[in-house]
C-alpha cells in the first residue's frame, strides 16, 4: 500500500511512519517542521526513516503543496500535522492554529474528495471535550472546548464529517488521549518532568496536582491508527485511551522508582485551557476496531526515562548540555 503521512516527523508521526514501513508499505511523509518546538528533535525522530527505500519525506507547509498531485495513487491518509499545544493556542498565536490545523485540513481534504482512497484517518484529540460533563468521555458526549487549539481540532474533525458525507471521503476521526513514550514532544508533561530530575530540578506543577489523565502510550496509539485503516467505519469518531485515569501528583512515587532520584515539586498556577480531568471510554474503539492498550504505565514510562537520557546525553555531573537545554540544533 502507498500511504501518505502529514506530521511525519513528529512524535506520533514518526512511530507510525516506522510501523507502516515494517508492515511493507511505502510511505510519503510530509512535515513544515516548524518552529513550536527545536527541529534538531524532529530531525532525530526522522533520521532513521530517511534511510529506507520506501520512505520519501517533503519538507513543505502543507498549504504550500501541490495536494492532488501528491494524492494520485495513494491508497490511505494519516493526516497528523498539526499546531499543537493547549497554552500557546491563545491570542495572536490562534492564526497559526487557524492556518496549520484548520485551513491545511480543509485544502487536504478538498484534494482526497473523488479519489479512490480506502482510508481518510485523522488525528484529534481529548481537548475537544473541553468541560463536557461526562466522566468517562464517549463520542456521544457534549463538546465544549476549553482552549483555541481545541477548538481547531473540533473544527477539523467537523470537516472530516462534512466531506465524508457530502463527497462520500472514508473519514475516520481517533480522538488521542495524553499520548507519552519515546519520542514525546517537549512542550508535554511526562518529557518536562524527566528532564527536570535528569538535571535535577524541581518538577513545575500547574495548580494542586489533583488533576487527571487518561494516559496513553504511543505505540498503543500506532495499533489504533492501523487497525482504523481496515476496520474504522467511513464517518465515525473513536476514543483511543490508555484504559486509566490517573492523578498528576499520584505519579511521582512512581518517577523516583523509574529514575532513582528524588522528585521535587515546584507549584504554579493553573493555566487556562488546562482540563481538569480528562478519562475516555473505549468501548466504542475495543468493538470496532479491536482496540486493546498493552503498555502498562510504569513500563511505558521506564521507556521514556531511558529514551531522556540518551536525547540529552547528560555531560559530567547530571547537566545538560547547554545547546540542547536551550534547543539550539545539534
Amino acid at each position: 500500500m502507498k500511504i501518505l503521512v502529514t506530521g511525519a516527523a513528529g512524535f506520533i508521526g514518526s512511530h507510525l511512519c516506522r510501523r507502516l514501513l515494517s508492515e511493507g508499505c511505502s510511505v510519503t511523509g510530509i512535515d513544515c517542521f516548524t518552529d513550536y518546538y527545536p527541529r534538531w528533535m524532529k530531525e532525530r525522530n526522522v533520521a532513521p526513516l530517511l534511510k529506507a527505500r520506501r520512505f520519501k519525506l517533503i519538507d513543505k507547509d502543507l498549504n504550500a503543496l501541490p495536494l492532488r498531485d501528491l494524492l494520485l495513487g495513494v491508497d490511505a491518509v494519516y493526516h497528523l500535522a498539526a499546531q499543537a499545544g493547549v497554552r500557546a493556542s491563545w491570542g495572536r498565536n490562534f492564526s497559526v492554529y487557524l492556518k496549520n490545523n484548520i485551513q491545511a485540513s480543509q485544502a487536504l481534504l478538498e484534494a482526497a474528495k473523488g479519489l479512490p482512497l480506502r482510508k481518510f484517518v485523522y488525528a484529534s484529540s481529548s481537548s475537544v471535550y473541553g468541560l463536557t460533563p461526562d466522566i468517562p468521555m464517549t463520542e456521544t458526549s457534549l463538546l465544549y472546548p476549553l482552549s483555541p487549539y481545541g477548538v481547531s481540532k473540533l473544527a477539523a474533525e467537523q470537516l472530516c464529517f462534512l466531506y465524508h458525507k457530502n463527497y462520500g471521503l472514508p473519514t475516520v476521526a481517533l480522538r488521542f488521549f495524553t499520548v507519552y513514550g519515546p519520542g514525546q514532544r517537549p512542550d508535554m508533561a511526562f518529557h518536562k518532568f524527566f528532564k527536570a530530575v535528569l538535571e535535577g530540578e524541581p518538577i513545575t506543577v500547574y495548580g494542586d496536582g489533583r488533576q487527571t489523565r487518561d494516559f496513553t502510550f504511543v505505540d498503543d496509539i500506532v495499533e489504533a491508527n492501523l487497525a482504523a485503516l481496515t476496520k474504522g467505519r467511513d464517518g465515525q469518531v473513536y476514543n483511543v485511551g490508555g484504559g486509566h485515569r490517573e492523578t498528576l501528583s499520584g505519579l511521582f512515587p512512581l518517577f523516583e522508582e523509574i529514575c532513582g532520584r528524588p522528585v521535587r515539586i515546584a507549584k504554579a498556577e493553573a493555566q487556562k485551557g488546562d482540563v481538569r480531568h480528562t478519562f475516555a471510554r473505549i468501548e466504542k474503539a475495543r468493538r470496532d476496531l479491536g482496540f486493546k492498550p498493552r503498555t502498562e504505565l510504569r513500563d511505558g514510562l521506564a521507556q521514556e526515562w531511558d529514551w531522556i537520557r540518551r536525547l540529552y546525553a547528560p555531560a559530567r555531573g547530571g547537566r545538560v548540555p547547554a545547546g540542547r537545554r536551550k534547543g539550539t540544533s545539534s
